[in-house]
């Protein structure tokens, strides 16, 4: 029987430990690098130190590699630091992931991994530009790993909410493939003639200034002196003017150059980022700085999601509802995170997970269920790895630099990310249409609902702005 080919996990495996074997048989670091088609190449960073590529043994782990990678082996399976044009765009890239250290003798393995979409679920966390960790502690992104958790429903009371505390809250549509809360916060006339993917196209060619990107909601009751203002995703343009949403869709997600020469790349990441902090000088311009800023983002393994947690927001609500589906879509999720343990500590102090749909009548133990549940994949992935000894769990494993304190809350902390916020579901919910009872967020049954969801999130943001002085 012929020898079985490896196929796409089989050969990164094995890319790997040929990584491995490498840095430890030469004593060099090693980036192991996965192109689009999932083909594998070793690069040995030789610059100390040339290897001789005919040399016996760069032969032989030539040999092997391509052996144990094939089909996914890469057109140069051995690159070498010491013949490369730019050594450092993958010596010293920021996006690599560490695989094992240098210990020794060894050098170090890292992965680089080259993806057509999803590279910002793994993407390090840039360090905010002077303003910009305001803005993020003022935002928080609603997310489900799966669609139908009433993650948009929820994104509307908390608008109103927070609205009716005296706060100024503006709502980003980031559903840009299935746009929804608009419709829950405004009517149809009143959708600002652009929406977020008009900013990300017009931008691209530094075309974006004297879009009309937001509006204050109409069809949302709020007392007080709260405000709710809307950024769509997409835009309700003047009559007989043209407007192709999905022509825009559909070229946003890119990665662009700079505009001119010498500017710096453009990620999708930076881009959303520009349109969503216009979004905010517009409200502040026509009204008064957001005190909240709502992310309605994209369900499941989407780019706009992985921007949204990883980057935007300095709030992330996790919705979940108990089943396997949901536990190993996150479970998929953190192990990404899990691998960048610089990216997974930045991250899980920014979680709070939401009990979505929770049915909590007649069974006390469905919450504490769940809280289990998330504990467990949080202590699996994100917390800090307890060791065991007789005193106890108390050792530090992996708890980053030394010196770093200890991240492991224990089951009951309720201010854990693990801890659910609870939002209930009874069967005076079924039936609800919030497009024909524009009072629906003040039902009592809806308040009711929402109480500790609301209340909750309302204690986890920072406090409103001060009002301006007066003249």
């Amino acid at each position: 029987m012929s020898r079985s080919r490896a196929r796409f996990d089989t050969a990164w495996q094995a890319a790997r430990d040929h990584a491995r074997q490498a840095a430890a048989q030469f004593g060099m670091d090693v980036v192991v690098t996965r192109d689009v088609l999932g083909r594998a190449c070793l690069l040995i960073d030789d610059r100390g130190r040339a290897l001789a590529h005919d040399d016996a043994d760069v032969v032989a782990l030539r040999d092997a590699f391509v052996a144990a990678t094939r089909p996914f082996t890469g057109l140069e399976p051995l690159l070498f630091g010491e013949k490369l044009f730019a050594p450092e765009l993958y010596f010293d890239a920021e996006d690599r992931a560490p695989v094992s250290p240098r210990q020794g003798s060894t050098g170090s393995v890292h992965a680089l991994e080259r993806t057509v979409i999803g590279t910002d679920w793994a993407r390090s966390v840039r360090t905010p530009a002077h303003g910009a960790l305001g803005r993020r502690d003022r935002r928080v992104a609603l997310y489900g790993f799966k669609g139908g958790v009433g993650r948009t429903t929820a994104t509307a009371v908390l608008a109103r909410y927070l609205a009716g505390t005296g706060r100024c809250v503006l709502v980003v549509d980031l559903d840009l493939e299935s746009p929804g809360v608009s419709n829950l916060l405004e009517d149809p006339a009143g959708i600002p003639r652009h929406g977020i993917v008009d900013h990300l196209i017009e931008g691209g060619v530094g075309n974006a200034d004297g879009l009309e990107l937001v509006a204050r909601s109409s069809a949302l009751p709020v007392k007080g002196n709260g405000e709710v203002w809307l950024a769509p995703a997409g835009g309700s343009p003047l009559a007989g003017e043209p407007y192709d949403y999905l022509a825009k869709l559909n070229r946003i997600y890119s990665d662009l150059a700079g505009l001119n020469p010498g500017d710096g790349d453009r990620p999708f990441a930076a881009r959303l980022e520009e349109a969503i902090a216009a979004c905010e000088d517009q409200v502040t311009e026509l009204s008064r700085p957001p005190d909240v800023v709502l992310l309605d983002s994209r369900a499941g393994m989407h780019d706009i999601a992985a921007v949204t947690l990883t980057h935007l927001s300095g709030l992330a609500l996790l919705f979940a509802v108990d089943n396997p589906s949901t536990w190993e879509g996150y479970k998929m999720l953190f192990e990404q995170w899990q691998q960048r343990p610089a990216l997974a500590r930045e991250l899980r102090e920014r979680l709070r997970v939401v009990a979505a749909m929770f049915h909590s009548a007649g069974d006390a133990k469905r919450l504490p269920a769940l809280r289990d549940r998330a504990q467990q994949l949080f202590a699996d992935t994100l917390y800090d790895q307890l060791g065991t000894d007789e005193d106890g769990p108390d050792d530090v494993d992996d708890a980053g630099d030394e010196g770093d304190e200890l991240y492991h809350p224990p089951l009951e902390d309720d201010d854990a990310p693990h801890a659910p916020i609870p939002i209930l579901f009874g069967n005076d919910l079924v039936g609800l249409d919030p497009l024909r009872s524009r009072d629906w967020p003040e039902l009592p049954f809806v308040e009711a609902a929402y109480r500790t969801f609301t209340t909750t999130v309302e204690r986890l943001l920072p406090p409103p702005h001060p009002a301006p002085e007066s003249s």
